[in-house]
């Protein structure tokens, strides 16, 4: 799949959110898209995802399935989670018990009942994850895929990744939580400056390192990631805190 000159905004006299995007995705790869919040992330994945076209250029050789998943998966629908995912199937061209597989895999047996609307945010996230999967994509889609997950689903995700381009397919995901570490074989673009260039991936933690926990206000956070990154640490993850730990003074 090709970014073939690609230019976007999101209005006439907008500024430029993406420019002269010139970019290649090869079958069996993944791309793991790196930069600040506001960069134009969200925005080339989807493009990617044909959900966006381009005010200039095209992209070129999008493989017929794609399976694609938003940082927040829209839940205001009037489905259970089950009804929504073998429908998902169906508009597909698949059997919906295909979804099945993804319902268990994602541990939704329990939630298939229960309306979209009424799922936590991560619950909700991972039924998109299980429509994305439904039918086998070529060119699956991840946009923050960790953020808002449990933690046995995070494991899950570099599994999952792994068996679509196993089979040729392509992976195309978004990461501002440290966790591309996890992605082996993973290639790295940074979007910069409304610019889609090639980078090193982020240093894996030595074995000399240790770990360090710290708490700042949520309005904070990004801040925050953005300066640890650029004094040169990993940083492994964003959770929210749930009352005082254990050593905590107060």
């Amino acid at each position: 799949m090709r970014f073939d000159g690609v230019w976007f905004r999101y209005a006439r006299r907008a500024d430029w959110t993406l420019r002269a995007v010139d970019a290649v995705v090869e079958p069996g790869q993944t791309v793991v898209v790196l930069g600040r919040n506001g960069a134009g992330k969200s925005t080339l994945l989807q493009l990617a995802a044909g959900v966006l076209r381009p005010g200039r250029g095209a992209v070129r050789d999008r493989p017929p399935t794609v399976g694609w998943v938003p940082e927040r998966f829209p839940a205001d629908q009037p489905f259970t989670a089950g009804d929504y995912l073998h429908r998902m199937a169906s508009v597909r061209g698949h059997d919906p018990a295909e979804a099945d597989e993804w319902i268990e895999r994602l541990l939704l047996t329990g939630h298939t009942g229960t309306r979209l609307s009424d799922l936590s945010k991560g619950t909700a996230q991972k039924v998109g994850l299980a429509q994305a999967l439904t039918g086998r994509p070529g060119l699956l889609i991840l946009d923050e895929p960790w953020e808002g997950l449990d933690a046995v689903a995070r494991t899950l995700i570099p599994e999952i990744v792994a068996e679509v381009t196993a089979t040729g397919g392509m992976a195309l995901l978004s990461d501002h939580r440290g966790e591309t570490a996890h992605l082996p074989g993973a290639i790295h673009w940074s979007v910069t400056d409304a610019t889609v260039q090639p980078t090193a991936a982020p240093p894996a933690p030595s074995r000399d390192e240790v770990v360090i926990e710290i708490s700042v206000p949520r309005a904070s956070a990004d801040e925050a990631v953005v300066r640890l990154r650029a004094s040169g640490h990993a940083v492994l993850g964003v959770r929210d805190v749930k009352g005082p730990r254990s050593g905590d003074s107060r």
